[in-house]
């Protein structure tokens, strides 16, 4: 049985699913942030929470009806995975490395409650937090058995419950295995839980598991959205003609833009997205709006866009309305 019914708790989710508009989510944000030189340490959530919170408040001005925690690939292997084992990092890491994660899982819930407050939409915009993949978004040879992501996503997911975001998002799953995971701990949680997967070039999970498997595994456990993302426009675009066949659920997808330029997407590093000039806003909005004429509700950017893609996107989808009621 869907949990669907959990919707009814968040009034202004149960609307955004219910309805007939389309759902717009915000844009990139790790590389945005980059890009306006936020130096990205501890994802920019202690020196820099201002310019994060700058930025959710942009998100929404563009048009954005839902914002996504700053907590992308937030977890505690991001710091032990540069040391031997917890021992060495407790020998020679900095202090405070172990309780940093719940830290700055609770300021970037703040920070995007804060910036809604401070928004035209306060009563009309949801607040997602975001769980991903706990190893390396790009390399699903790495992720983790369903017990020990299950075990793991538990943690976070505990963390944005208590600080009370609207829904929780899984985001770039690219295992079947860990996306039931967190499908999963949603409900232990209590909250409604949408799953994105990142896509690779065959149109299935990066994995190469079968993307049908996939959303049948997190329907029969309560998933309420399906999306797809991380992946270049003409990808995301074929995907979604899968997922329309595949479920009646809600579903939608945002893609990146540019190319992925390491070291790596780890984000102790330097999360950037190079050649993002082939995609200005308007092709960007062009693109995704025929995502929606073919059926997709839930729209918005991946990596390398910005607030100006959104609000192109805002307005190719009223453009798009309007047309609709005129004809």
């Amino acid at each position: 049985m869907r949990r669907y019914t959990l919707i009814a708790m968040n009034p202004i989710l149960d609307a955004l699913l219910s309805g007939s508009q389309p759902v717009l989510i915000d844009g990139a944000m790790g590389t945005e942030l980059v890009r306006r030189g936020v130096r990205w340490r501890k994802h920019g959530l202690l020196t820099d929470a201002d310019k994060v919170q700058q930025l959710h408040e942009e998100y929404l001005a563009a048009g954005a009806v839902l914002i996504r925690t700053n907590t992308f690939q937030l977890n505690p292997r991001i710091y032990l995975n540069v040391f031997r084992n917890r021992q060495h990092m407790r020998h020679i890491g900095a202090p405070g490395l172990e309780d940093l994660t719940p830290k700055l899982l609770r300021t970037s819930v703040r920070v995007a409650r804060q910036a809604r407050a401070n928004s035209a939409k306060e009563k009309q915009a949801v607040i997602a937090g975001v769980l991903a993949p706990l190893e390396h978004c790009f390399r699903p040879d790495l992720a983790p058995g369903f017990e020990a992501a299950r075990g793991e996503q538990l943690e976070l997911a505990r963390v944005l419950a208590e600080e009370k975001v609207d829904l929780l998002l899984g985001e770039s799953m690219n295992t079947i295995a860990e996306a039931r995971a967190v499908a999963e701990v949603a409900g232990a949680v209590g909250l409604p839980i949408w799953i994105s997967f990142v896509i690779g070039p065959e149109g299935e999970l990066l994995s190469r598991e079968p993307l049908e498997q996939a959303i049948r595994a997190v329907e029969k456990l309560g998933a309420q959205a399906v999306l797809v993302n991380c992946a270049p426009p003409a990808e995301i675009g074929r995907a979604l003609a899968k997922v329309k066949a595949a479920t009646k659920l809600p579903f939608g997808g945002f893609a990146h833009i540019g190319r992925f330029s390491p070291p790596s997407w780890k984000f102790e590093f330097f999360p950037q997205f190079s050649e993002t000039e082939s995609w200005p806003p308007e092709r960007y909005a062009a693109e995704a709006r025929r995502w929606h004429d073919d059926g997709a509700r839930i729209l918005g950017g991946c990596c390398g866009t910005t607030p100006a893609h959104i609000a192109a996107l805002a307005q190719a989808l009223k453009t798009s309305a309007k047309g609709a009621k005129s004809a």
